[in-house]
């Protein structure tokens, strides 16, 4: 009885009850994005579609070069936050999430702000990252 109540305090601790697969898919990639773990963004994607201030849209990359242009364009911010807002289920297998992001360029003390559009699409049972939408 007391390892069970233990597990269920370490679920409740790491926040694991109450998620969805589709929350934990948005918290893996919030935390990469955190870290700058490009390749980890992208790691579970098979395409990823990029729309970012001054690079423009790009077409469905695979995320090698998905991860390479994600670290050209945060590659010169030092991350404040990056704040989920809403994570909504455009359909059975389609998902959006809403992230507010605060970053300060290096060298610089101006914090800026940019949201972050997500879209997820489930595939074998699994969400993973297909597009990665920035507005300024």
């Amino acid at each position: 009885m007391v390892l069970g109540t233990l597990g269920l305090l370490l679920q409740v601790a790491s926040g694991a009850v109450g998620q969805t697969p589709l929350d934990r898919a948005v918290e893996q990639v919030r935390v990469a994005w955190l870290r700058h773990d490009y390749e980890g963004l992208v790691a579970s994607s098979d395409t990823v579609r990029l729309q970012l201030p001054e690079v423009g849209r790009s077409p469905a990359v695979n995320p090698a070069h998905a991860a390479s242009v994600l670290e050209e364009y945060l590659s010169s911010a030092n991350e404040i936050a990056f704040e989920v807002r809403q994570i909504r289920p455009a359909s059975e297998d389609h998902a959006y999430a809403q992230i507010i992001r605060r970053y300060v360029v290096k060298g610089t003390s101006d914090e800026r702000v940019e949201t972050v559009f997500l879209g997820f699409r489930r595939i074998e049972g699994r969400w993973r990252l297909r597009e990665v939408r920035v507005t300024p």
